[in-house]
């Protein structure tokens, strides 16, 4: 994770030495800053999957694209984001499977208020594993419960506290939009998701797109362990920052081998 929140967002994938991005809401000095602390270089990224055509996921893609040489992936609505404007990207309708020499990408669609907006399911060729990543999500649809069945790693949106929001420093018609079943994901809803989602096998569970005005870390941390104390849940918890790299997340890992957060200079 190179970061999640409002101010930007940006995963890096990596599967038997080739990787993808998903989203890309950095700058690219700022994106070669995060990638340089666990050495990776910009150019060795195969690709770039968007979520959807918001700011804070595609800001950095179309100049990242042209420094790099990285091949942009995105749905018809995505597309039309201006910052893809002058921008090669290869389309792929919601639901479609995009697919990689090492890995394969499978959209789903997700209900907020953009324009064909995805959530992607990585699985290896060679191993099996599976990364599920749903963020920017009003509610968790039908479509998304199928396919978080059977992952290795959970990327899962939970973006605000229910009464932070409700009395934070946002107007009301933000809080709504918010709120709504086409907004953002609450800890509370995230909590009975992963309740029902998570299995022995997962290995990790990361919380993203946590608001900087409507919630913290530790209320996020702290609802979701209420949330799965009794699953059968043994894998790693963690929140990921908004200006912080930490990772990695591997499919192996056990309760021992926590994720590093990485510092930046």
């Amino acid at each position: 994770m190179l970061g999640s929140g409002s101010s930007g967002n940006a995963v890096l994938i990596e599967c038997d030495g080739s990787r993808i991005l998903i989203d890309c809401g950095f700058g690219t000095r700022t994106l070669a800053g995060r990638l340089k602390p666990i050495g990776v270089d910009p150019r060795s990224i195969e690709g770039c999957l968007i979520t959807h055509e918001h700011s804070d996921h595609v800001k950095g893609a179309g100049a990242a694209a042209k420094r790099w040489g990285w091949g942009v992936f995105a749905t018809p609505g995505t597309a039309l984001a201006p910052e893809l404007v002058k921008t090669q990207v290869h389309v792929f309708e919601p639901g479609m499977t995009v697919e990689f020499p090492r890995m394969s990408v499978t959209s789903v669609p997700t209900p907020h208020d953009a324009n064909q907006s995805v959530g992607f399911v990585v699985t290896s060729r060679s191993t099996g594993a599976r990364a599920g990543l749903f963020y920017d999500i009003g509610h968790v649809s039908q479509a998304i419960a199928h396919a978080c069945e059977a992952l290795d790693i959970l990327v899962l949106e939970s973006n605000h506290d229910v009464d932070l929001l409700r009395n934070g420093p946002y107007p009301r018609w933000l809080q709504a939009r918010i709120a709504s079943k086409t907004g953002h994901l609450s800890n509370y809803d995230a909590g009975v998701f992963a309740r029902s989602a998570v299995t022995r096998e997962l290995n990790h569970l990361v919380l993203a797109h946590l608001s900087e005005k409507n919630n913290t870390p530790r209320v996020a941390l702290s609802a979701m362990r209420g949330a799965i104390a009794r699953t059968k849940f043994r894998g790693a918890l963690i929140a990921a920052p908004q200006d912080a790299v930490v990772g990695p997340f591997t499919p192996s890992a056990t309760r021992a081998e926590q994720p590093v957060q990485y510092a930046l200079f």
